[in-house]
């Protein structure tokens, strides 16, 4: 398995890159995005995964762990490959991916080329528990408010908890975290600060 590349950008396409490894020239398909942060003639590194098929190697490169490690998740499903994984990353950035799958949000997840209202279904049903369950190991930065649905509620029930009727505290945290105000603490101090009660 080949988990990362490093080395001099010689070729940047459409939907794909290649980069000089050793004195290989690899070709790695990427996402606009990933592409876009790349410049010919720099150096640069991305993290990979290697797809084996009978008649091809193909190398998948992100500028990230999370985006590799939704993208090798989302091939699990039956009827989701490379291609459709990698349609699905360029569309969605992977919070927003993630939170959708999470809700079983539909509509986002068929703007995504190729996913139809079936295959939409099928996704949120087969990944939801597994996008949940990896919520809590997700870096820093990543466990900001668009991905964190575990932890609105959990800040929903702690307001709850203080008194306040279910559906003001739902308000006063969809506010705090559309803001972006952060993790559970700070979104809690913020919509305590928003329902006029201070900590």
């Amino acid at each position: 398995m080949i988990s990362s590349v490093r080395g001099e950008v010689l070729s940047i396409g459409l939907d794909h890159l290649v980069i000089e490894v050793g004195g290989v020239g690899m070709a790695v398909q990427a996402t606009p995005a990933t592409l876009a942060t790349l410049r010919r003639g720099e150096q640069a590194r991305l993290h990979t995964s290697l797809v084996v098929r009978e008649d091809s190697l193909t190398l998948f490169g992100f500028a990230d762990t999370d985006a590799r490690d939704l993208f090798t998740l989302l091939q699990t499903v039956s009827g989701i490959g490379p291609r459709l994984a990698l349609a699905a990353l360029a569309v969605l950035e992977p919070d927003k991916l993630r939170t959708a799958l999470a809700e079983g949000s539909i509509t986002v997840l068929t703007q995504v080329p190729g996913i139809g209202r079936k295959g939409a279904e099928r996704l949120t049903l087969e990944l939801r528990d597994k996008v949940l369950a990896a919520e809590p190991a997700a870096a820093p930065d990543t466990a900001q408010a668009p991905a964190g649905s575990a932890m609105r509620a959990e800040v929903v029930e702690a307001l709850v908890g203080l008194g306040f009727p279910v559906r003001q505290a739902e308000q006063a945290v969809e506010k705090v975290a559309a803001d972006g105000a952060g993790d559970t603490s700070s979104v809690l101090r913020a919509a305590l600060a928003t329902l006029g009660r201070k900590q």
